[in-house]
């Protein structure tokens, strides 16, 4: 939950958005995933959405790194106390089985449902297309450099859905020439693509 104010707006706001128009199925990507945090988060929040919308569409996250020990280590969602600073208690008591060391926090079994994780490169071809959300945060933009950013910005556009979400990092931006993206009016790390 780094960058609180990102997912407040998306259990507030985006999600919330998306629901209405009543998909049969959201789909998710989070490219670099690293070790599963972020893929998690999302996770969480939808089903803290449950409550308000009953008739949830079924959610489908792939989470993509090209490190295969931090997609083990993802799959595993094992994490520390210091990893979950970030946490509120409430969800840390709902989502996690505590060690009884107090220090060691495992994802619970349904969190961990309708998530694929994939050994991949953000430059490689997308693991699909129509992704409703890509989050393409603290990878892309932080370790390559021109050229390969407006190449991997490339195919990640043409795997979005219309009118999908792409999140980026909160010491981030997108590139000068990428207009066809509008900046939500509260959070400003998340662009919608407007063909």
């Amino acid at each position: 939950f780094r960058d609180r104010q990102l997912w407040v707006g998306l259990e507030q706001d985006i999600l919330p958005g998306i629901i209405k128009t009543q998909p049969a199925k959201l789909r998710v990507w989070s490219a670099g995933c690293a070790r599963g945090e972020e893929v998690y988060s999302l996770r969480i929040i939808w089903d803290r959405l449950r409550p308000t919308y009953p008739q949830l569409p079924v959610i489908e996250i792939t989470g993509t790194d090209k490190h295969p020990d931090y997609i083990e280590r993802a799959r595993a969602g094992v994490y520390t106390k210091s990893s979950l600073k970030e946490v509120p208690t409430e969800m840390r008591e709902r989502y996690f089985d505590i060690r009884k060391s107090g220090n060691r926090f495992d994802i619970k079994a349904f969190v961990k449902a309708d998530i694929e994780w994939k050994v991949q490169d953000i430059l490689a071809a997308p693991p699909g297309i129509g992704f409703d959300i890509i989050f393409l945060r603290n990878s892309l933009f932080t370790y390559y450099k021109e050229p390969l950013r407006t190449e991997g910005l490339g195919r990640v556009v043409n795997a979005l859905a219309s009118d999908g979400w792409l999140m980026v990092g909160s010491h981030e931006k997108l590139p000068a020439g990428a207009s066809n993206f509008r900046r939500h009016e509260s959070i400003p790390w998340a662009y919608q693509w407007k063909d």
